[in-house]
């Protein structure tokens, strides 16, 4: 019964009207856009295009380190401890329940390692000046920066 009503609607299905088609022309080579740059291209490969690659500035290996913070003191502290209490945590699981812990810490417990960090910012502050007093300065000497040009 159901094949008998597709059957039917088919038969009456009419074919779009010739106004809505686009007109035909003689040569189908002339309505074909062969111009390879109004092709569209993959957005990827446009950025590939726009943005050439450039290589990082490689570091200064006598560079001072950055200071750390509380909670990487507060980590480097911690670690073991949970290592040794979960000893089949990986990675991301212990830097998990050492955030936990961390978040846990009322301000009290919390202060020695603030203390560490404020120490920790001024040797920082302090390596960074000294380095940059000592390097030299990396623009040729008819562009001064202004840690080297003096008024």
């Amino acid at each position: 019964m159901l094949v008998v009503i597709l059957i039917a609607s088919l038969s009456q299905h009419q074919p779009h009207s010739p106004s809505l088609l686009p007109p035909l022309t003689s040569s189908p080579s002339s309505t074909l856009n062969t111009n390879p740059s109004s092709i569209p291209q993959r957005k990827a490969a446009e950025k590939a295009e726009k943005a050439p690659r450039t290589t990082k500035a490689k570091k200064d290996k006598n560079a001072p380190k950055r200071a750390l913070s509380a909670y990487m003191f507060f980590s480097q502290d911690w670690r073991e401890r949970i290592k040794t209490e979960n000893p089949d945590a990986g990675f991301g699981e212990v830097g998990k329940l050492l955030g936990a812990k961390w978040k846990e810490l009322d301000e009290d417990e919390k202060k020695p390692y603030v203390e560490l960090a404020a120490k920790d910012k001024t040797r920082a502050e302090n390596e960074k000046t000294a380095y940059e007093v000592s390097a030299p300065c990396p623009l040729p000497l008819r562009f001064p920066c202004r840690r080297c040009f003096t008024y």
